[in-house]
């Protein structure tokens, strides 16, 4: 779509609103299957599933959040679907022509680093794959390489660069790429909680864990509250909510491909309660099986594949979680951050090479693996820094818009989102503070409870957005008030 009087500095092809819509249901209900099965979302679920201490309050957990996530997504997705542009153009509106930069770059980096992770678990289940062997073990123990095991270098490196063929033909190839890789691994998630179940001698639903192993388990994740309490489950519906932050910030990158509001609907229905409900419980049963067999809590599936005594199915394992956590990078860490970058410098940066820079940071940050440690912790303080974001941009949106923006005003200097100079201060402000709250003090400083940190995200999109609502409607107050004098 060409903008009339668009400026080369805010304009180029792949931030043009979208012309041709051919994402329809499937095609949305794939990029849920590509975002949720992954590694890292089979190690967040079973994580969860431990604060929950049964079945029954997991799934009630999970289902609460999931819910949550539906209702979010579909305020996200909407605005994709009307306006047709990306979320960089659309944080436009909200923080000006310039401004639109920072949240940009917010997300991008937010993209890099779970771009490394997602990477960093894709090569591990390769290396547990391999280390079945003698000579591939032996290496990987006295060999060694920026922090790490050489065979882990070399697996992860391997991985990364595969990535980058996928995105060689832009969004089609997604679309294509995600249509199958979402669903590979729903079979065998149901292959691997199937094998473990026959090999258990008994499927269950009810958790036979003995508390104290939940208690050492689950010690460092900052979750209030023993597991099985209400704290808990508050808290696992919290993060599950809090690890789809990144996405309320750039679904529209997928929604303004589909044709209309009912595509987005019924994809989001499907891919969101109902699979991620279904995906958790085959998670947890998967998780109390696996602790029936081999007598300890094992929350990475690549460690379950690699303890598998036919050696077929481990590979078949290894390389079907490695390809659909390939799917969620593509989907989630790197389309976002192609557009992000593209929209901070449009003349020399397209969306493939958006993508590149997003995938060298990543491997630039892969020697510090700053994604280490508690899934819940780096959910929580990753999320966070996005909170203030999205409520300033959804209020500003749906309730001081009214969903009704100036498309073609996003891309010229001139027009109504220039505010001051190119940047709304009023949005910076309340993101500002909705920060503060939400991320710095809770991970900086002791002034706050323990378990603040855990709905940082929540306090991030209810501050920002409440402070911005108020700023924003004081100054149309007050123009209003000129403009009749």
């Amino acid at each position: 779509m060409t903008i009339q009087g668009a400026s080369p500095d805010l304009y180029n092809e792949d931030l043009a609103p979208a012309t041709v819509r051919n994402w329809g249901p499937f095609s949305i209900f794939n990029v849920w299957t590509s975002d949720v099965h992954s590694l890292w979302g089979y190690y967040l679920a079973a994580s969860l599933f431990l604060f929950c201490g049964g079945f029954v309050n997991f799934i009630i957990a999970i289902g609460i959040g999931s819910l949550i996530i539906f209702f979010l997504m579909n305020l996200v997705g909407y605005a994709g679907v009307k306006t047709g542009v990306p979320y960089p153009v659309l944080a436009r509106a909200s923080f000006g022509i310039w401004g639109a930069n920072v949240p940009a770059l917010v997300r991008a980096v937010v993209a890099c680093f779970w771009y490394g992770a997602q990477t960093a678990a894709a090569s591990g289940a390769i290396v547990a794959l391999l280390t079945r062997l003698q000579w591939f073990d032996e290496f990987n123990k006295t060999s060694h390489l920026l922090g790490h095991s050489t065979l882990e270098v070399i697996c992860f490196v391997v991985i990364w660069a595969l990535q980058l063929l996928i995105i060689q033909k832009g969004m089609e190839t997604v679309r294509r790429f995600q249509d199958w890789a979402g669903p590979a691994v729903w079979v065998m998630m149901l292959l691997l909680a199937v094998y473990l179940c026959v090999k258990s001698g008994t499927f269950a639903f009810s958790s036979d864990i003995p508390m104290d192993v939940l208690l050492e388990k689950t010690k460092d994740a900052g979750v209030p509250g023993t597991p099985g309490s209400w704290t808990s489950l508050f808290a696992v519906a919290a993060i599950w909510v809090t690890y789809f932050s990144a996405l309320y910030l750039n679904f529209c990158d997928f929604a303004r491909y589909s044709p209309d509001y009912a595509a987005v609907r019924k994809g989001n229905i499907w891919g969101l309660p109902i699979n991620l409900i279904l995906f958790s419980l085959v998670a947890g049963v998967t998780t109390i099986a696996a602790y029936d067999v081999y007598h300890e809590v094992l929350l990475h599936p690549d460690q379950i594949s690699a303890k598998f005594d036919s050696w077929f199915l481990a590979a078949l394992a290894a390389l079907t979680f490695a390809v659909a956590t390939l799917g969620i990078n593509v989907v989630a860490n790197f389309v976002s951050p192609a557009f992000d970058f593209s929209n901070v410098f449009p003349r020399q940066i397209d969306f493939k090479k958006g993508g590149y820079i997003a995938a060298l940071i990543a491997l630039v940050l892969y020697p510090f693996a700053p994604w280490e440690g508690s899934a819940a912790s780096f959910v929580n303080v990753i999320g966070a820094t996005m909170g203030p974001i999205f409520g300033v941009m959804m209020i500003d949106y749906y309730l001081i818009r009214k969903g009704a923006v100036d498309v073609e005003a996003l891309y010229r200097e001139d027009g109504e989102f220039r505010f001051q100079e190119g940047w709304h201060v009023n949005a910076f402000i309340a993101a500002g503070i909705g920060a503060i709250f939400s991320s710095i003090l809770p991970n900086f400083t002791n002034w706050l409870p323990s378990w603040w940190g855990v709905y940082g995200w929540f306090f991030g999109v209810a501050i920002a957005g409440a402070i911005y609502y108020v700023l924003r409607s004081m100054a149309l107050g007050a123009g209003a008030k000129v403009a009749k004098a």
